[in-house]
């Protein structure tokens, strides 16, 4: 497992100490996940980046056309 470093100002570090202690987890594997959310949330973005316009020239353009061909 590697190891990284990072500064955070005094305020991020007592909202981490907050959270941690409230989830009963320490503030590591907090930190981990919130990373590993942020990862998943960003190459959702950059999928959904890459799909939307092979979508839209196939005629789906809202949330509602994904459902409607999904349920097809």
């Amino acid at each position: 497992m590697a190891t990284i470093t990072l500064r955070i100002p005094d305020s991020l570090n007592e909202a981490l100490d907050r959270q941690s202690e409230a989830q009963s987890i320490s503030k590591s594997d907090l930190a981990r996940e919130a990373l590993r959310r942020f990862l998943a949330v960003a190459e959702f973005k950059a999928t959904r980046a890459k799909l939307v316009p092979l979508a839209e020239a196939q005629g789906v353009h809202t949330d509602e056309d994904v459902f409607e061909r999904l349920n097809r």
